[in-house]
């Protein structure tokens, strides 16, 4: 099932009690999580990743609320549940219409062995989340936007995902900022109050790594302040992504369009930045890095006790030297 068949559900109220979301976009899996076990005293039990326990979890679902309420179980996990454990929880939700049963699932493993587990013959609904595009996250921005009472533009909104490497956890986690302002947000907001505060940072250290200079210290100031290093990686994977677009945007069309690239249109000094940091690379190159920074990111997501730092210098060091 796809997002849109989901949220056609929830409108008409007809949403399983047992539900598998995934996917590549983890913030739509987060998202989901929070919107469909937003009852109102319910008793809820959640596990996040290594803390899994299938008897605790299943008396959970077993005993239902002392107070009649609903009983809500919540599975956060980057690494696949065994699909009996998932056979047999899904059965106990099945049992009793309080229960819900959500598994979020963060791992990169699509196959269906888990999946199955919530099959329709079941009662049960898996739900794939898939990066959503351009035009999606900014309607994301402004829907988030309007529930915390800031008044946004489209263009704003798309500044904002700009500003962001186009990372929608990142940009609504922004939006709090903006939020104090009390007043309609422009790109002048924006630039002042979440531009200013970090991302430049993060946009220095990539230009830095772009142009083969050292970057050590950069990395480090960047990290000192905060920034994740599984967040820098995707940042950066986000970039040279969009590079690609404007580099195959050019060879076909002569010209470089934001609007025809990315949906909408970038500040000029942006676009021609952007352009001209492009057409440095050849397709081999865009291949070669991707892959690196794909595979860097997978190692981080799938190893427990991975040193994140020193695999994220490694990695820096290792695309320097593909330019």
């Amino acid at each position: 099932m796809k997002r849109h068949e989901l949220d056609k559900l929830i409108q008409k109220n007809k949403v399983s009690n047992a539900i598998m979301l995934y996917g590549e976009s983890h913030f739509l899996i987060e998202r989901y999580t929070r919107m469909l076990s937003a009852i109102p005293d319910a008793s809820v039990l959640s596990f996040y990743y290594d803390a899994y326990d299938f008897q605790s979890a299943k008396a959970h679902l077993s005993q239902g609320s002392l107070f009649g309420d609903r009983s809500i179980l919540i599975i956060k996990s980057e690494k696949k549940i065994a699909k009996n454990d998932l056979v047999i929880l899904v059965e106990q939700a099945k049992k009793n219409p309080d229960n819900l049963f959500i598994y979020a699932y963060y791992g990169t493993d699509f196959k269906k062995s888990a999946t199955t587990a919530f099959a329709a013959n079941t009662g049960g609904i898996d739900v794939r989340f898939f990066m959503p595009y351009a035009n999606e996250a900014k309607n994301i921005i402004l829907e988030e936007s309007r529930k915390m009472g800031i008044q946004m533009d489209h263009y704003s909104a798309a500044h904002l995902l700009d500003t962001q490497n186009n990372d929608l956890a990142l940009a609504v986690n922004e939006l709090g900022k903006l939020q104090i302002l009390q007043r309609p947000i422009t790109s002048k907001e924006i630039d002042d109050l979440v531009f200013g505060m970090g991302e430049v940072k993060v946009e220095q250290l990539i230009n830095t790594l772009l142009e083969k200079k050292d970057f050590r210290a950069e990395l480090q100031r960047v990290l000192e302040s905060g920034e994740e290093e599984i967040r820098l990686l995707t940042a950066l994977s986000n970039y040279v992504a969009q590079l690609y677009l404007f580099y195959t945007s050019i060879k076909l069309y002569g010209v470089p369009d934001s609007v025809k690239v990315l949906g909408y249109k970038l500040p000029a000094f942006i676009e021609k930045e952007r352009a001209q940091q492009s057409i440095r690379l050849q397709q081999r190159q865009y291949t070669a890095i991707i892959n690196l920074l794909l595979d860097t990111e997978l190692q981080m997501k799938s190893s427990g006790n991975v040193d994140k730092n020193a695999l994220l210098l490694s990695t820096l060091i290792r695309l320097q030297m593909l330019l």
